[in-house]
């Protein structure tokens, strides 16, 4: 009965910041376009999300463009909320300056030139401890995620495991002939083909993947039943999923991403999430009256998802906090940021 008081309803926001090679390729990530900034992206988003601006940089992130950061979506749900945040580093160059849990990762390689997670399946287990762990004492853990030039990661380990449907970009034009060059040198490189590694979730994740997404698939796996796992993101998320099922893993899953995700039409994000038998919400944001450039923008398909922005919305609309409050707050908070 006490155990049962103290786990009424808790849940938790896990931001898992990692990296890639794949982040430094011009063209493919938002976040790429000076590759000296890419390892600096994933750490600022997480101090974003708990402290309110970066301190690893002295400048929001932005993309080429200049649109903001979702982190600050995700930090409006989380202070409209008051949900509990925790980050894990999975990768990352550099560390964040807030308090993490740290799985020792190492920063996924170029998959072109060799394995791209080396530790996958120990990583893995890592996330299961964690998961078990956490969901010991939570109701809910909501699994997010920072990794600059993850949809490409998604898209190699998407392919390598049977998938064709087209990952979505945080550009209006998704760079897709780019995307599917990677994956043919990928392919050629090592020697893994469309579906060649079905029923081999890790092993695509250890050839193609990325750190975070060994992470997130462990923290899934490990969560006890009675615990709900939403995995908070786009097509990242998908892949995740992806992984998880040709694991053996045959659970419900949920993604929780932004309407723009769904809504973008370069990509195919309901069609792989019935094939991966995933449900998926939706969050209606919606920026258009927006008087800020850098937010409106977000109508016209710049950004759309990163740092677990639809699921933080749906986590604060679970505890009651209306949408339209979480966008009040997006754009008090990126005024203090503009000129």
């Amino acid at each position: 009965m006490y155990n049962n008081f103290l786990k009424q309803e808790v849940n938790v926001f896990i931001l898992i910041v990692g990296g890639t090679e794949l982040g430094t390729i011009p063209g493919l990530s938002a976040a790429g376009s000076n590759p000296e900034a890419v390892a600096y992206t994933a750490p600022a988003d997480a101090e974003v999300l708990w402290k309110g601006k970066p301190q690893i940089i002295d400048a929001l992130p932005v993309d080429p463009e200049g649109h903001p950061t979702p982190a600050l979506i995700s930090r409006a749900a989380y202070l409209e909320a008051g949900f509990p945040v925790l980050i894990v580093r999975a990768g990352t160059l550099l560390p964040p300056t807030v308090p993490y849990v740290e799985t020792a990762a190492s920063p996924g390689r170029d998959p072109r030139r060799g394995k791209a997670v080396e530790e996958a399946f120990s990583l893995w287990e890592k996330g299961k401890m964690l998961g078990e762990e956490l969901s010991k004492t939570q109701n809910c853990l909501v699994i997010a995620e920072s990794l600059p030039g993850g949809t490409t990661s998604a898209l190699c380990v998407l392919r390598a495991l049977g998938y064709n449907g087209m990952v979505s970009s945080a550009f209006p034009h998704n760079p897709i002939p780019l995307k599917e060059k990677v994956w043919q040198e990928v392919s050629s490189f090592q020697g893994i083909s469309y579906g060649s590694l079905q029923g081999a979730g890790l092993k695509a994740v250890e050839s193609c993947g990325d750190p975070m997404q060994a992470v997130a698939g462990g923290l899934v796996e490990g969560a006890l039943p009675e615990c709900q796992v939403v995995l908070a993101g786009g097509t990242q998320m998908l892949a995740v999923s992806a992984v998880l099922r040709h694991q053996g893993y045959n659970r419900p899953l949920f993604v929780a991403t932004t309407r723009y995700v769904v809504e973008d039409k370069s990509a195919h994000v309901k069609e792989i999430a019935q094939e991966l038998g995933v449900e998926v919400y939706s969050a209606p944001l919606d920026f258009s009256h927006s008087s800020f450039p850098g937010l409106s923008d977000y109508e016209r398909g710049f950004v759309k998802e990163g740092v677990g922005a639809g699921g933080a919305v749906w986590y604060a609309e679970k505890l009651g906090i209306p949408v339209k409050t979480i966008i009040s707050r997006v754009e008090e908070l990126y005024k203090n940021f503009s000129p």
